[in-house]
């Protein structure tokens, strides 16, 4: 048996749930394993630490956009091959770049975890932002986050990591009126090493530029289905309350129905009462005028 891979099945598994589920889950699959017998991976299991709602998050995002996490780690990478030789306006123009799509997926990630019915406040949202810089900037926060089963929030480093040595770019002289030259000297042929780092900056800005409209089409999306959310619940909130008022009137209408009855049969016995005073009444007249009129042929 593997016990490695049954733990790492496990892990994959509760790392999906959202916070308030994991340490139940845990707990029940640390028992069943100690249960089987697997001890070694029942104390694994057990070890294995709730995470924070940063980190849930930032595990949903990586779970649930596999695409723009793939997107997000060459745009990672390329950065960490480009960052080093590029000059003031460049770093700036990418920085922007970087910026704009860690913000897009801060918020992707902040409305998966919220449909899943988790508080996202602005603390918890800035951990993820700072997770995403840090996965920018270091390989190896790139590695733990797109794993998907962080316990805590990243903290990004200062600058970038895993970048090779290099000559920090010395500031050119400023050129006084005295020195400087009659015509301008042609610009030297880019070295090849030149040529590769604008073909890195190049494949940077692209990634950065396609990651931020996968996002931004992706919020419009759930924008989208929010809207038919809302439209689906008004139109269930009319039809509620159009079944309400029908079993309103339905209650009425059996009250008045049972009241209708009682008072045919109160009516139906008072029928029949009279039907039998009546008739007795009818005999008594008719035995009256049988009387009345033997006395009369008497007396004639």
């Amino acid at each position: 048996m593997d016990v490695d891979a049954d733990v790492d099945a496990v892990a994959h598994e509760l790392y999906g749930l959202v916070p308030g589920r994991f340490t139940a889950a845990r707990d029940e699959r640390a028992a069943r394993a100690r249960e089987a017998g697997q001890a070694q991976a029942a104390r694994a299991i057990a070890g294995l630490r709730r995470p924070t709602r940063a980190a849930f998050a930032s595990n949903l995002l990586v779970r649930r956009r596999p695409k723009e996490v793939a997107a997000f780690l060459e745009l990672g990478e390329a950065l960490r091959q480009a960052h080093r030789s590029l000059d003031g306006t460049q770093l700036k123009d990418l920085s922007h770049q970087r910026h704009v799509v860690v913000a897009a997926l801060a918020r992707t990630a902040r409305q998966l975890a919220e449909g899943e019915g988790q508080v996202v406040s602005e603390s918890v949202a800035h951990e993820v932002e700072q997770t995403l810089h840090a996965a920018l900037a270091d390989p190896d926060a790139a590695e733990q986050w797109s794993d998907g089963r962080l316990t805590t929030a990243l903290t990004p480093p200062v600058g970038f990591t895993g970048l090779p040595a290099a000559a920090p770019v010395r500031p050119q002289p400023a050129v006084t009126r005295a020195d400087a030259p009659a015509k301008p000297k042609p610009k030297p042929k880019p070295s090849r090493e030149a040529e590769q780092r604008r073909a890195r900056l190049e494949q940077a800005r692209r990634t950065a530029e396609e990651t931020g409209a996968e996002a931004t089409a992706r919020e419009a999306e759930l924008r989208g289905a929010e809207q038919e959310q809302r439209d689906h619940d008004q139109a269930l909130a009319e039809a509620d309350a159009q079944v309400a008022e029908l079993e309103r009137q339905l209650r009425e209408a059996r009250t008045g129905q049972a009241e209708a009855r009682r008072a045919l049969a109160e009516a139906t016995v008072r029928v029949r009462d009279a039907a039998r005073a009546a008739g007795a009444a009818r005999r008594k007249a008719d035995a009256a005028a049988d009387r009345s009129a033997e006395l009369a042929g008497a007396q004639e």
